[in-house]
């Protein structure tokens, strides 16, 4: 186990009975995504995050402090204010002073968290994207417990510290050289499992003769979605935007499933006719499947749990499901992925 000890701004703004927090590491990096990328919308990609989730909290953070941090210009994209320049000039001083000092202190407390962990049978907790081999994998160990998120939000809990593993998906070898950049600046270690094939489901026999994504804004479509966030819900809104195609034109967008099995069984339940998920659930619900993309799913956790011997079987297990099961196929270690990583 390695830990981190970072500097978080603790606020009580008068006629608040709360203290607000505020970690200044993962500010200072936001801010730093936003500057190289000119666009908040740039630095939610390289966060492998969703827009409207950093929107949010960006906002959230210039009200406690009661300081502009980012100015958005419309049809200019963003720059950063001068107080948010110096907040990134003052969290790389403090990390870099803090840091002759810290890191004996942090070894010592880091093998004796692991060793007393490890007595007492800890449960590592896995945030992942929605995926039926994740989810069957899973139900064998008793070593890990699984919380079923995007993929952003999973990325977002393992940087947070919040989360042991995160298990998330891309379909876009630029993105996915992005994220793998920073989860290695974090110090985690990105292990890739498997492919998987992502697409449209629709109703048996496909009714409406739906032949690709352009089909549905067509009248007789009802979509069920995936939820904000999760990179399923990302890989439609890219290719919606490939298209030129206006996501309000699709009936049904905004209505949600957070999982791939609850996106077949509305389409069995006839609450909609089209949805998009993995090729393996259209094919466990005898439902017709148009292909979209091929998509890479991995792993990622702190390099020394991925020496783990629980972690260890984990993957091995979730590479073995995926192997042997339709729609998927199996990534090993020594796969080279020289366009994604």
């Amino acid at each position: 186990m390695r830990i981190q000890i970072r500097p978080t701004l603790l606020i009580n703004n008068k006629g608040s009975k709360r203290l607000d927090s505020i970690d200044l590491v993962w500010l200072s990096d936001l801010l730093q995504d936003i500057e190289r990328e000119s666009t908040l919308m740039g630095a939610a990609k390289r966060a492998g995050s969703s827009y409207r989730t950093l929107w949010n909290k960006l906002n959230e953070i210039e009200l406690v402090l009661n300081e502009k941090l980012v100015e958005r210009i419309k049809g200019h994209g963003s720059t950063i204010s001068h107080f948010g320049l110096f907040l990134i000039q003052f969290v790389a001083q403090m990390q870099s002073r803090y840091s002759e000092y810290s890191e004996n202190y942090l070894t010592t407390l880091s093998q004796e968290m692991a060793a007393y962990q490890l007595k007492q049978g800890k449960k590592w907790l896995l945030f992942s994207s929605s995926d039926p081999i994740i989810q069957q994998t899973i139900a064998k160990f008793s070593s890990f417990e699984l919380r079923v998120a995007g993929s952003g939000e999973s990325l977002e809990r393992l940087l947070n510290h919040e989360a042991d593993i995160a298990g998330y998906h891309v379909s876009d070898p630029e993105n996915s050289r992005i994220i793998h950049q920073r989860l290695i600046k974090a110090g985690m270690q990105v292990v890739p499992v498997m492919k998987r094939i992502q697409g449209l489901i629709v109703q048996k026999g496909n009714p409406l003769n739906l032949t690709s994504i352009s089909d549905l804004t067509k009248p007789k479509v009802r979509f069920i979605n995936r939820q904000r966030g999760s990179g399923t819900r990302l890989l439609l809104d890219s290719l919606l935007a490939e298209k030129g195609l206006n996501p309000e034109k699709i009936k049904g967008y905004n209505n949600e499933e957070f999982t791939h099995s609850a996106v077949a069984s509305a389409i069995l339940a006839n609450k909609a006719n089209v949805g998009i998920s993995v090729k393996n659930i259209a094919l466990e619900n005898k439902l017709g499947f148009i292909y979209l993309k091929d998509e890479l799913f991995f792993l990622a956790m702190r390099k020394e749990l991925a020496v783990n011997k629980e972690v260890s079987k984990l993957i091995s297990n979730i590479r073995n499901y995926a192997g042997i099961t339709e729609g998927y196929k199996s990534l090993g270690a020594k796969v080279q992925l020289h366009d994604w990583i």
